[in-house]
């Protein structure tokens, strides 16, 4: 499958939720065959990715979902702040983000499967530890990353082969 067909056909199937001052994004998505189940990336932070553009990142995260069989995708994040740098996290006061959980719990509930794509950065504030206690809490479905990191970290998307299959986290 080639993922430009899919960029021009299904321009009206992707959308975000980012707050109004466009600092903080709860939640992206993409469908391209809504026949098909709907796959959750939960990731560290929201970098250009926006309701029409796409990054490298979601690039990967989409190619990943077509070759398993998904027919849409959706992105929630540990921070909703949105920076290219996620050194920055560290110095902004609330970079979770208010609604955050909400939009978390929400999108969980929507997909089939959950992949836990933070890599290392994801301890920062304890965070990746009250989000997976979050989707524990909220869900019985079994969580999967791609792959794990030399500390136990669920390695970003962008760090493994593009032929990987998800493995239980």
């Amino acid at each position: 499958m080639q993922l430009d067909i899919y960029n021009v056909l299904f321009k009206n199937y992707r959308g975000a939720i980012i707050d109004e001052g466009e600092q903080y994004r709860y939640s992206l998505w993409r469908v391209w065959d809504e026949n098909l189940p709907r796959v959750l990336f939960v990731m560290l932070n929201p970098s250009t990715a926006d309701g029409q553009e796409d990054d490298p990142t979601l690039r990967r995260c989409m190619n990943f979902a077509c070759k398993w069989g998904y027919g849409s995708l959706e992105v929630v994040n540990l921070f909703a702040y949105r920076t290219p740098n996620p050194k920055m996290l560290k110095g902004i006061t609330n970079p979770i983000g208010d609604k955050n959980d909400e939009y978390i719990k929400e999108a969980l509930e929507r997909s089939e499967r959950v992949i836990l794509a933070w890599g290392t950065k994801g301890s920062l504030f304890n965070r990746d530890k009250e989000v997976l206690k979050l989707l524990k809490n909220q869900s019985n479905k079994p969580l999967y990353t791609l792959e794990l990191t030399k500390s136990g970290f669920p390695r970003h998307p962008l760090y493994v082969k593009s032929n990987i299959t998800p493995i239980r986290f």
